[in-house]
């Protein structure tokens, strides 16, 4: 969730990027990308808390399939074994 979060934070820092430099009279294809620059800087600036928060959330979730991981490592080699089974039981030669 703190991902989803700092994600729609940064859309709405460049929306109001854009429509700011909109409004001073920016356009064409200038416009949207001194939006990202500037929705860029500011989001470095001011998001530090939810950055943080989202870094620790994907830190956490890595740790976590790293455990499941450890706890079952030959989950992919049993599911190919069960699939050549089943293909070998039901082939059709």
């Amino acid at each position: 969730m703190p991902l989803l979060i700092y994600s729609l934070l940064r859309l709405a820092l460049f929306g109001a990027a854009l429509g700011l430099l909109y409004v001073v009279g920016l356009r064409g294809w200038l416009l949207p990308i001194v939006a990202v620059v500037v929705a860029l800087a500011l989001s470095y600036l001011t998001l530090t808390k939810p950055r943080d928060a989202a870094t620790r959330w994907i830190a956490a979730r890595a740790d976590r399939r790293a455990a499941e991981r450890a706890v079952f490592p030959n989950v992919d080699a049993d599911a190919a074994h069960e699939d050549a089974q089943v293909d070998q039981r039901f082939r059709t030669d």
